[in-house]
């Protein structure tokens, strides 16, 4: 525990159904042509070979939790009712982080600027879903460690700007983290730099 793991590779799939979501595709109501799922593919492979997912997560001790706050060993606290609620049944928290990095949103930039928004679009939608993915990727690794202990993760996670729990803990998370190792700024609105790029805390029961 208070390890902080880096994963510089984080092989895989593009979710294409959550990327048709995102898109607005509904399985029931939305008809694509031949030519269009061959176009939406197309720029799926596209982007998906433009991420380069990488994660890291740090688990840390939950030393008190009284309803308001909760406080991790690493000098951390986050005050918000929300995530204390979230986290009642938990001994310990874990951060954790991924990004997609430049190139995707490098590439973005440059389909919207030659007005190849439909590629644009896709792209974005492509490197949403995936940074997500590498969430639950991690999730899942970190499950696998747990159960060796008895313990598991919570099945679902919580991030800064969700309910109480303000944009600005994100700040101390992506310290944490060491996000900076791979490329990934911070803003001084809390915004994370590329910007698909994103943080969440776990709780391990």
């Amino acid at each position: 525990m208070e390890n902080l793991v880096f994963l510089e590779k984080i092989s895989i799939d593009p979710p294409r159904e959550k990327i048709c979501q995102r898109l607005g595709y509904k399985k029931s109501t939305t008809e694509l042509s031949i030519k269009q799922k061959k176009a939406t593919d197309h720029f799926i492979n596209e982007a998906s070979d433009l991420i380069s997912l990488q994660g890291m997560f740090l688990r840390l001790a939950i030393t008190q939790n009284d309803s308001d706050r909760v406080l991790l060993s690493n000098n951390l606290t986050f005050a918000s009712r929300k995530l204390a609620a979230f986290l009642r049944d938990c001994r310990e928290a874990v951060l954790m982080g991924a990004t997609a990095g430049n190139a995707i949103m490098a590439a973005i930039q440059e389909k919207t600027h030659l007005d190849e928004l439909s590629a644009a679009v896709i792209y974005d939608a492509t490197a949403s879903e995936m940074v997500d993915a590498g969430l639950d990727w991690i999730m899942s690794y970190l499950n696998r460690q747990l159960r060796r202990e008895n313990k598991a993760l919570l099945p679902r996670r919580f991030s800064a700007g969700y309910a109480d729990f303000q944009l600005e803990n994100q700040k101390d998370i992506y310290e944490k983290l060491q996000m900076e190792k791979f490329g990934v700024l911070i803003n001084p609105s809390f915004i994370l730099l590329p910007e698909k790029s994103v943080t969440a805390i776990g709780g391990i029961y």
